[in-house]
């Protein structure tokens, strides 16, 4: 026996099952298209929803920023890598979302794993919806406290759980604003209300709001009294990165308590360049932010009046649910052939196989009625 059959073993059930996993040679093109492995082709899966991972404010910051501060941090922010363009890219944020402070991550991911556990002791309880991003479920677990899981977006069943457990003297109720694999919305104001009146911590991951829903496209927890709230740059504010905002007291907590960010280098000054561009441009792209919902309900009504069902989405992420997972890859084998990058996402991911479409108001109404064509096809 070689000490590495288990992974022969795992890659062979991956190839027998059709889940094995390759990486894909993208560059990509104006008008929400990509070269794929060679191939133009217009992309239904990216989280550029706004189009500005390729717009040139922030190309010219991210260069202005690296040629002020160099290509590197050089260390983590409690070393020395805490440049002075961090304190004015969160005062930038926390004015914009309308919070006492901002503490930025290297990662969404990173920010998942590391703040959950942070919030929390052994003798906590987590309430978790049932369909958070892997993320979240690797934060609670690695919290090593007790957890209990709500149905998905059913805050009756989380107010049960709530009630049947007072005993705790710490409780986290964990959610996403916007859900990444179904595109559908929690309910913040009642989730405020219900962290409230059971002295919960709330904290909502933002990754698929930020840039795209709320006032000036800062977020569905915007001017809302959520405790924490993690947040992105990595997708519709087009550049990397994250952030986490709060009180300043939870600020200073993390700083001196949360291992992701005690003891990580810091994001380089390029990346924070192009994320201050970011917050510049975003709360006036009103009209961009028109344009993507107008292109995902066009999608949305057109999918469901040809037959497809595309579960509770109201968002720029809309599932295709077709259930069988072979299915699944032949629909998007199709796409794929026609010229469409559309993902297919299976189980263990998701609960049911899926095509998950990602809009961007840099789509047309062309690509979109060809895409549509597909499916009907």
């Amino acid at each position: 026996m070689s000490k590495f059959d288990f992974i022969d073993q795992e890659l062979q059930r991956r190839d027998v099952v059709k889940q094995h996993r390759v990486l894909k040679n993208i560059r990509p093109l104006p008008d929400a298209c990509s070269m794929v492995d060679g191939r133009p082709m217009v992309n239904f899966s990216s989280n550029d929803y706004l189009g500005l991972a390729m717009h040139p404010e922030l190309q010219q910051r991210a260069h202005q920023f690296s040629k002020r501060y160099g290509s590197g941090s050089s260390a983590s922010r409690l070393i020395t890598g805490s440049l002075d363009c961090f304190e004015a890219v969160e005062q930038k944020l926390a004015t914009l979302k309308s919070v006492e402070s901002i503490l930025i991550f290297n990662s969404g991911f990173q920010a998942n794993v590391s703040v959950i556990p942070t919030l929390v002791d052994q003798d906590s309880l987590i309430l978790s919806d049932r369909l958070n991003h892997n993320s979240i479920i690797h934060g609670i677990t690695l919290a090593r406290c007790d957890k209990l899981i709500f149905d998905h977006n059913n805050l009756d069943h989380l107010e049960t759980l709530l009630a049947a457990n007072p005993e705790y003297s710490r409780k986290l109720i964990v959610t996403e604003s916007v859900f990444s694999m179904d595109g559908d919305q929690s309910d913040i104001d009642r989730l405020v209300d219900i962290a409230g009146r059971y002295d919960a911590i709330l904290f909502v991951d933002e990754a698929h709001a930020t840039g795209v829903l709320g006032p000036g496209g800062m977020g569905l927890t915007a001017w809302k009294n959520v405790d924490v709230t993690v947040g992105t740059f990595s997708k519709a504010m087009g550049s990397f990165g994250a952030y986490v905002a709060s009180s300043a007291k939870i600020r200073d907590y993390l700083i001196n308590c949360c291992a992701g960010f005690v003891y990580t280098t810091a994001l380089p000054a390029s990346t924070l360049g192009a994320i201050d561009a970011a917050l510049d441009l975003v709360p006036n792209m009103d009209a961009e932010r028109e344009t993507l919902q107008a292109n995902a309900e066009f999608l949305r009504q057109a999918l469901q009046q040809i037959g497809y069902n595309t579960g509770g989405s109201t968002t720029q992420i809309i599932p295709v649910l077709l259930g069988d997972e072979q299915q699944t890859l032949r629909m998007s084998e199709k796409l794929e052939d026609a010229g469409f990058l559309a993902t297919p996402i299976r189980p263990p991911t998701v609960p049911d196989s899926r095509i998950r479409l990602t809009l961007s108001a840099a789509h047309t109404r062309e690509q979109i009625d060809a895409l549509v064509n597909v499916f009907r096809d």
